[in-house]
């Protein structure tokens, strides 16, 4: 194997000298698969990732070859549909955990049924969330529950509720005709498929709109709480829970509600009963169940200053807002990639922020940030607004506010460097980087604590046309955002355990093992 630094099209994105920043070029087409990769500065391993419009879970090395895949599931979807919701862990007995949605056998908005594959991609357990109104979506995982001391499954997944019911739970009446939605929370079930523990955002509210219902109260003094009539008030599944993780330390949940952009670190073990589900869902409803605390966006709360535009429309000001419509929060986690406790800022905080609802300059970063006071293990929060804030470097926006909580970041130089408006994942590497998903155009990178990029990847599953499935070596500007989109990725060092014993020698290249490509995606001419 090479260990020096491999340079695919140096002139489409290359590694800064001068302060270790990304800088690229715009350009309207470019290679896909490896673009770089110093192997001397990235963290050794094997990068996972489910194309939405693809047909494979993937499983690639350090140089774009494929040592494993996963196939999805056959006659689950339509040509343009996603056949995954929306990606795949590879646990450490070596299963793989995916989500996948049956749009074809049941239509439209179903929700998914997680499964667990050997490595030969045999279905060997699955769960369907078969209550009626209920739809899992989005995020999952896999945990050790402390106090049952049993694996149990952790989604997202809303609850259908009719308009009057939303009407009893202090929304606006004024504001729109018919409040019928489905507000999102979070399901728990054991390994027989049932539901031990539920959380859900309507049970944590407080309004200010109508003073005869029991959740009515000052906004700013309910921290705890999420104001349902904040901005555009209560819609669809209300606060959209795109991502969750746990913290087994703590048993904590941290849910993230890109809606109002900003995260929520709920109880879960203070809120468990071993054994009683019926005790444990009511608990969640109560108020022990309410936020231990709550990051991004402190204006939702009226603790914090909004975003707004200033000099007359000439400038703006993020106000208190540290992250804007935000994806994939999560603890740098002990477990997850097999490091025990050795990951560098384990305990802190991860973020994606999209950046797409800011008034200014549009660009996505991603945030490492400390949320608590003293050890992570004590459980003890500190508020987002005690915390405190600086001023920003003129880089990052002159004027603008950063957390002190914040203890790292990136973003390029340039926006068209790395930019993703929607979806979008990271994660701490057991060397200190951290590896990206920019997920919207299937951009893959890993970056340095000095900001300086030292491996990308470029996904080059295309959608289909037809039933031919579009495999690039070229991808265009024509192809958009949503082309060869990706909801995360996550790598796994060679000496993980869930890849103790299995062949992961490499296959080739993707564009190598799938040779079919149609035309390479561009715009038609009239």
């Amino acid at each position: 194997m090479s260990t020096g630094r491999i340079s695919v099209v140096g002139c489409l994105i290359v590694a800064a000298g001068a302060g270790g920043l990304a800088l690229a070029y715009e350009v309207f087409q470019g290679p896909t698969e490896l673009i770089q990769y110093d192997a001397a500065k990235a963290s050794p391993g094997y990068t996972m990732f489910s194309p939405f419009r693809g047909r494979n879970t993937y499983l690639i090395d350090m140089h774009g070859n494929v040592v494993h895949y996963w196939p999805y599931p056959e006659g689950w979807s339509t040509p343009g549909a996603e056949a995954v919701e929306k990606h795949a862990r590879l646990l450490e007995d070596g299963t793989l955990l995916r989500g996948a949605i049956d749009r074809a056998g049941r239509g439209g908005m179903s929700g998914a049924i997680y499964q667990l594959y050997d490595w030969d991609g045999e279905v060997i357990w699955e769960h369907d969330e078969e209550r009626p109104g209920y739809a899992p979506h989005h995020d999952f995982r896999m945990i050790w529950n402390p106090k049952l001391q049993a694996r149990t499954l952790l989604y997202i997944a809303s609850r259908e509720i009719t308009h009057d019911e939303a009407i009893a739970l202090g929304v606006d009446p004024t504001r729109r005709d018919d409040y019928t939605s489905r507000p999102d929370g979070v399901v728990e079930v054991d390994m027989d498929g049932n539901v031990i523990w539920e959380w859900n955002i309507t049970d944590h509210l407080v309004q200010d709109i109508d003073d005869t219902l029991p959740n009515y109260g000052v906004i700013a003094e309910n921290p705890g709480k999420m104001d349902p009539n904040f901005a555009n008030g209560a819609s669809g599944d209300w606060i959209h829970i795109n991502s969750l993780d746990y913290n087994e330390t703590l048993d904590h949940i941290v849910i993230n509600n890109s809606t109002f952009s900003e995260a929520y670190v709920i109880d879960h073990g203070g809120t468990f009963v071993p054994g009683d589900p019926a005790a444990s869902i009511a608990l969640a409803a109560s108020d022990a169940g309410d936020f231990l605390y709550r990051w991004g966006n402190p204006c939702v709360y009226d603790a914090g200053m909004c975003p707004a535009s200033i000099h007359e429309g000439q400038s703006s000001t993020n106000g208190h807002q540290q992250v804007f419509f935000s994806h994939d929060i999560q603890w740098i986690r002990e477990k997850e990639i097999g490091m025990g406790g050795n990951l560098p800022g384990a305990g802190n905080m991860l973020i994606f922020n999209n950046g797409s609802r800011q008034l200014g300059v549009t660009f996505s970063s991603v945030i490492e940030f400390n949320p608590y006071d003293g050890p992570m293990e004590n459980g003890v929060y500190v508020p987002e607004m005690e915390a405190g804030y600086d001023q920003a470097s003129p880089g990052m926006g002159a004027g603008q506010l950063v957390s002190k909580q914040i203890v790292w970041s990136f973003q390029s130089t340039l926006p068209t460097a790395f930019y993703s408006r929607y979806i979008s994942g990271l994660q701490r590497l057991p060397n200190g980087n951290t590896l990206v998903c920019s997920g919207a155009n299937g951009h893959l990178f890993e970056v340095t604590s000095a900001g300086e990029v030292v491996w990308e990847y470029i996904s080059p599953v295309g959608d289909r046309t037809g039933d031919k499935y579009g495999i690039h070596t070229i991808m265009s500007d024509a192809a958009g955002e949503r082309y060869n989109s990706l909801f995360k990725c996550v790598r796994y060092p060679p000496d993980y355990a869930g890849l103790a014993g299995r062949d992961v020698t490499p296959m080739g290249k993707i564009t190598e093992l799938w040779t079919q490509e149609p035309r390479s995606p561009q715009i038609e001419v009239q």
